[in-house]
């Protein structure tokens, strides 16, 4: 049963969370939001989740805000009248300077001196490492919203989103419950599971969680996927000039850990990966998160995939073309890999003769 705070009305509005979908991060940003918004904000009788893919093309469909109240959760801006709640973190996360522009308004709209206040409702920061840690910070500097019990679940986000985690071994190895909750989320096709998991995520431990009878049931097949996607990465990788690339495009898959690749060669710098899944190619592009390289030596990877229509953070982004359109990413996939080797030329990478 949903509990409206002191003062509150509940009536039959629903609100659907919109959420960054086959993403850890993304479904404990929605499980968060959605904590909060019951407890703090109560003007929802139900909530209903839809999960969303970078994809080739438009981001949203105005379908997708069927909610009598919407909002957008580690996901891109949507300037829509009908989204009223925003939060994100990654530093693409405006398709146009119109959109851009839009928060700026918004945010106008808030940073007024009291008694006309209004609290903000749309956020951004892309210096945050997770959506999840980001939530937590504005509703309590914001609305006071107190999150100290949640504090397992915004450290997995952190780490998980952030790629902080201690070895490529940590990573791909999959001891700790969140991991191997990451990998279900990460990989699973049933558009049913993320939304009967959110709820779970911010109401009891995520061992428990993990331990549910359909989340063990999807868990099993994962983990033996898993170990597949180590093998067949395996057979695939190369490196040249501190640049990991694969091609697994004949091997349809909807997810695999991204970790593998600096797993099997932890001494390169970047990866650039080519996969298909039921409905777009994608080139992933990313950087190693244990290398010796200086912060300041790095490629921006979300800069570079922003001239090919995708984005994503400093330090990990991806790029989507659409699904029949095979020729135009393996062109994409080898500008992106000429232009990080270059750079690693230029910085002489560990694995360069000196």
């Amino acid at each position: 049963m949903t509990h409206a705070p002191p003062g509150r009305i509940l009536g039959g509005v629903n609100l659907r969370v919109l959420f960054h979908n086959n993403c850890f991060d993304g479904a404990c940003s929605a499980s968060l939001f959605t904590r909060f918004h019951r407890d703090c904000i109560g003007t929802a009788s139900s909530y209903d989740y839809k999960g969303l893919m970078h994809k080739a093309g438009p981001a949203f469909d105005e379908a997708d805000f069927s909610g009598d109240e919407n909002a957008i959760v580690d996901f891109k801006y949507s300037n829509s009248p009908k989204v009223t709640w925003w939060f994100d973190h990654h530093q693409s996360a405006f398709l146009s300077e119109e959109d851009r522009q839009h928060f700026e308004l918004e945010l106008q709209k808030s940073a007024v001196d009291p008694p006309k206040y209004v609290q903000p409702k749309k956020f951004f920061d892309p210096l945050y490492v997770s959506c999840t840690g980001y939530i937590a910070d504005m509703t309590r500097d914001y609305y006071g919203y107190d999150t100290s019990d949640l504090r397992e679940l915004i450290h997995w986000a952190n780490i998980i989103d952030g790629a902080k985690f201690e070895s490529a071994q940590a990573a791909v190895e999959l001891v700790a419950p969140a991991l191997q909750l990451m990998s279900v989320i990460e990989s699973v096709n049933d558009s049913t599971f993320i939304p009967r998991l959110i709820p779970l995520l911010t109401s009891q431990p995520l061992l428990t969680t993990l331990q549910e009878n359909f989340v063990q049931a999807e868990l099993q097949p994962r983990l033996e996927k898993h170990q597949r996607d180590i093998a067949l990465l395996r057979s695939r990788v190369s490196a040249d000039r501190g640049v990991i690339t694969f091609d697994i495009t004949d091997q349809p898959t909807e997810g695999y850990s991204k970790f593998i690749p600096y797993y099997l060669l932890p001494e390169d710098v970047y990866v650039v990966g080519l996969s298909k899944s039921s409905f777009r190619t994608k080139i992933s592009v990313g950087t190693n998160p244990w290398t010796t390289v200086p912060a300041d030596h790095l490629a921006n990877i979300a800069a570079i995939c922003e001239r090919y229509g995708g984005g994503g953070h400093a330090r990990v982004g991806a790029i989507s073309v659409p699904v029949d359109q095979h020729e135009e990413a393996v062109r994409i996939a080898a500008e992106v890999t000429a232009e990080l080797k270059a750079l690693g030329q230029k910085n002489v990478l560990p694995t360069d003769p000196a």
